[in-house]
């Protein structure tokens, strides 16, 4: 494509823009090309600007960058906001896209959502896909990426990849993060959808208030106006969630709640069963009782925020519900990972906020047999939002009956006082501080008698502890799911019926 063709459709400025063939697209210098159209913008560490001159000397034809950076010898298209700019072009370069895509926001929930979401519209019979978290999902397998919402130029290409593998519908995690820096712009969204909010990431974004507008920059901007708003009310009189659904409604989004306070998917009852649970969901009038495979009220909020996706998308009401019936679990989420010699079983969970930490143990709470014990091993990661630290151990004090503190990712972090943290949020309680991760999973699951769960929390599907930061960063191997069946004598969560 010309670059003034990619400057009409984005809508910016044609000043000088010639009739040069762009190439392709970089936010890393290393990677531009003759013909490339380069991406300098500000970080947290790394201001892209400096390396404007090698991306020059690589061949680069144009600089998106902030009006004051200096670029000479190729267009520099000044934009005060680079980053939006910057994914407008881009957009216009990678097109098409698959013809349905929805985005899912909120602090806790995306990843599950998106997958459900996914597997709902494979069950309806559409070539479906997801993005975030887990990677790149799609009907052939799934590609991890490492991020939850990868760079701008990466997103774009995996969806026009989708596209010309013939994938027609996707789902993607909108992190504050991504939403913030502009990581999946340019894109016809279809739908959106808003899970729930609590504490995270405030090392990032300062408050709360700033972390939520990155959120509701799904609705404000991102979606069109007039399209659904998929937003999961707990009926609990939620500040946050009536402020988004304030947010929906004023860009003028149709809005469907769905969950105990919804109006669109009202959850009536929920009944937990031994490997699953019993909803009964009221639909324009209508009852109906699915039974959900997953347990936890959370992967039941999830479930119905991915059913309201998949209705607002097309797929009918009847088809939706159905699909909930044969859900298959998510990686790493309340994952069911081994039975010990005692036939207690261990779920892996990735919750590593204090909500989702909660919410958790709440999910595992009803499948606890009398007179037994729920013991949870949790930690939290270093380089990060401190402050969630003791409330984490506040959490556990309060809603387990034993748990170990254990070292998450603590990067640059001494784990020693990052423990330290969270067992000051204990006033009561029995935690025990066990720094070696391995050491406190093969504690937990040797303490767990057969009336005893095991919840093993904070990385789910991840595959390695990170320690250290940039040049001394190392990544080893590790595996919580892994490491349980280990702990437990290779006992698979089957091996017992």
């Amino acid at each position: 494509m010309r670059l003034g063709e990619l400057l009409t459709i984005a809508g910016l400025p044609l000043d000088g823009a010639g009739d040069a063939a762009v190439t392709g697209f970089a936010i890393d210098h290393r990677k531009v090309a003759p013909g490339t159209v380069f991406g300098a913008f500000e970080g947290a560490s790394v201001n892209g600007e400096d390396f404007i001159p090698a991306a020059l000397e690589a061949g680069a034809i144009a600089v998106v960058a902030r009006p004051e950076a200096k670029v000479e010898g190729a267009l520099h298209i000044a934009d005060a906001n680079p980053r939006r700019a910057f994914a407008r072009l881009a957009a216009g370069f990678f097109a098409p896209y698959p013809s349905t895509i929805v985005a899912v926001t909120g602090t806790n929930g995306k990843t599950s959502t998106v997958e459900m979401t996914r597997q709902i519209w494979r069950m309806a019979g559409e070539r479906a896909a997801s993005i975030g978290t887990l990677g790149v999902t799609t009907p052939d397998g799934s590609v991890s990426t490492g991020l939850t919402t990868p760079d701008i130029v990466t997103f774009l290409a995996n969806m026009a990849g989708l596209a010309r593998e013939g994938v027609t519908h996707v789902a993607y995690e909108a992190s504050s993060h991504g939403l913030s820096q502009y990581r999946n712009e340019g894109l016809s969204v279809a739908a959106s959808a808003f899970t729930n909010f609590s504490r995270d990431h405030l090392d990032y974004h300062g408050t709360m208030e700033n972390y939520f507008a990155a959120k509701m920059r799904l609705f404000t901007e991102v979606v069109a106006p007039g399209s659904p708003a998929v937003i999961h009310d707990a009926g609990e009189g939620s500040e946050w969630t009536a402020k988004a659904i304030a947010e929906a409604e004023a860009r003028g989004l149709r809005v469907l709640s769905v969950g105990e306070g919804g109006s669109f998917l009202r959850l009536i009852a929920r009944e937990p069963g031994q490997l699953g649970q019993l909803l009964h969901i009221e639909h324009e009038g209508q009852t109906r009782k699915v039974n959900l495979p997953l347990i936890g009220a959370y992967q039941a909020a999830n479930a119905l925020v991915s059913a309201g996706l998949a209705m607002a998308t097309g797929v009918s009401a009847s088809m939706a519900l159905d699909a909930l019936t044969r859900l298959q679990p998510v990686r790493g989420r309340l994952e069911r990972a081994a039975l010990n010699a005692a036939g207690a079983p261990v779920y892996v969970d990735y919750a590593h906020t204090p909500d989702a930490l909660e919410a958790a143990i709440a999910a595992l709470r009803p499948h606890v047999a009398d007179g037994g014990r729920l013991i949870v091993v949790f930690g939290a990661g270093g380089d990060r939002d401190a402050g969630k630290r003791p409330e984490m151990g506040a959490v556990a004090a309060r809603a387990a009956d034993l748990a170990f503190v254990t070292d998450d990712n603590p990067r640059s972090e001494d784990p020693a006082a990052i423990r330290a943290a969270i067992l000051a949020g204990a006033s009561s309680g029995a935690l025990r501080d066990i720094g070696d991760r391995r050491a406190a999973i093969a504690a937990a699951i040797g303490e767990a008698g057969p009336h005893d769960i095991v919840l093993i929390a904070g990385k789910g599907h991840e595959q390695g502890q990170i320690f250290g930061s940039g040049e001394t960063m190392r990544i080893e191997a590790f595996d919580d799911v892994e490491v349980a069946r280990a702990c437990a004598g290779g006992r698979l969560s089957g091996d017992l019926g």
